[in-house]
């Protein structure tokens, strides 16, 4: 193993939620309130996905983190205190999981705040934070530096956690990266007109491909970090997937199963030398040079 893990784990598993409710249609269609069956799709998950996953992870005696919208927070106050109560890690996603591309650092800043006003009503200071979209600017890290973030967990050029220097220079944080594949958004999201291919993938086949990737990080001493939606694996027999492939994961051996936060507070203490993001601007159209034939 080239990456050094504490206590004599092999590798690390986190299993984290993004109760995003109706945020992320709101922001994406504001008009969309008037559609109750859309509305109703999104608000099952803190109505039902939660309460159910919180009782699948009981059983399986797993803390989770769980990335709360500032806006989920306001709407649904008593989820998110059962979610403290159970032990959970509560971190940030944004207040109305805004659309965050090209956004100037002035108006992400206002985003930022606005979320952590709302957890704090709800006695939450979260130590770290998930992009809407997982969709950061240059100007993010910085951002989350100086409000005392912890920790990211929305870039994808990694197997392990690493730490990421702001643009600023001053101060880091650590960056636990994500994947697609690793997201059941990528799997099972449909909805009519708004989401998703209206391929909605068997629940065996997702658990087969999920169990692959864990054992591949377990292999390597990577870190495996899935992405579920209380909307979308709370569901039933999705859910039943999700508990059978924390069973089959805790049966890795050396395998490090906790919160973001915990992995976070390791590395931080634990990893030497930052990373610092480079943008790489596009050169250009090149006209091919041709050799004569």
């Amino acid at each position: 193993m080239s990456f050094l893990w504490p206590n004599g784990y092999r590798a690390a598993a986190a299993f984290t939620f993004d109760v995003d409710a109706e945020s992320c249609v709101l922001a994406h269609d504001p008009g969309a309130s008037s559609r109750m069956s859309l509305m109703t799709h999104q608000s099952y998950g803190p109505r039902v996905g939660v309460p159910r996953l919180l009782r699948l992870l009981d059983r399986q005696q797993v803390t989770s983190t769980f990335f709360v919208p500032g806006f989920t927070a306001d709407t649904y106050p008593d989820t998110v205190r059962r979610i403290v109560d159970a032990g959970h890690e509560v971190a940030h996603h944004g207040y109305l999981h805004e659309p965050m591309q090209g956004i100037s650092a002035r108006t992400e800043a206002s985003y930022i705040d606005r979320g952590l006003e709302a957890l704090d009503r709800l006695g939450v200071r979260p130590v770290g934070y998930r992009a809407p979209w997982w969709e950061t600017n240059w100007h993010t890290p910085d951002l989350l530096i100086e409000r005392g973030f912890l920790y990211d967990s929305s870039l994808l050029d990694d197997d392990v956690p690493y730490r990421l220097q702001g643009g600023s220079r001053q101060g880091s944080l650590v960056e636990i990266p994500v994947d697609w594949a690793l997201d059941d958004w990528e799997q099972y999201a449909f909805y009519p007109g708004w989401t998703g291919s209206g391929v909605i993938e068997s629940p065996r086949k997702v658990h087969e491909m999920w169990l692959l990737e864990a054992e591949a990080h377990h292999a390597e001493g990577g870190c495996f970090v899935l992405t579920n939606h209380p909307f979308i694996s709370g569901r039933p027999s999705k859910a039943v997937a999700l508990e059978r492939l924390i069973e089959d994961v805790r049966t890795l051996d050396g395998m490090w199963i906790t919160t973001l936060s915990e992995i976070a507070g390791w590395a931080a203490t634990s990893l030497t030398g930052v990373r610092l993001m480079r943008r790489v601007e596009s050169p250009g159209l090149v006209p091919a040079t041709l050799s004569p034939g």
